[in-house]
């Protein structure tokens, strides 16, 4: 049994939320190893913030 590593990326808090729902409802529970979450903030030349939310899923395959 290997490990493997998924990554989610979205502008919104409410879609990674969602997106990490449904990949984790169609793994076992024993193979989740651990869920890092990150949030990262910008600027854009118009000076609007833009958000990233992004987490790694690491599991056993």
């Amino acid at each position: 049994m290997g490990f493997k590593v998924k990554v989610f990326d979205e502008e919104h808090e409410e879609d990674l939320e969602v997106a990490l729902n449904r990949f984790l409802e169609k793994i076992d529970e024993r193979q989740l190893i651990d869920i890092k979450y990150q949030v990262a903030i910008t600027c854009n030349a118009g000076e609007e913030q833009i958000y990233c939310f992004s987490a790694m899923v690491l599991y056993r395959a």
